[in-house]
């Protein structure tokens, strides 16, 4: 069980449209407040651009603080993360 705890989440907002890179970077602003305020146990955010018109805002947190954070933000999508904190 602690191993499942141990987990770490990429939530997801995607973005699209001709400013969907402008609004995805805009939007990690706000995360990265968000996680600073909330003193959620991980740092780790990002922006990814798939094409001029799709871009996404994530968050990596921890299994444990997913449910709230969820219900707070309202992410659009989420995926284990295996990458390194």
């Amino acid at each position: 069980m602690d191993k499942l705890l141990d987990r770490k989440i990429k939530i997801v907002w995607d973005f699209r449209g001709p400013n969907a890179a402008h609004t995805a970077a805009h939007y990690l602003k706000h995360l990265e407040e968000f996680v600073e305020v909330e003193e959620l146990k991980y740092d780790l955010g990002g922006v990814e651009h798939f094409s001029p018109t799709h871009s996404i805002a994530y968050l990596v947190v921890a299994e444990f603080e997913l449910k709230e954070v969820r219900s707070i933000l309202k992410p659009h999508r989420g995926q284990v993360y295996t990458g390194d904190i």
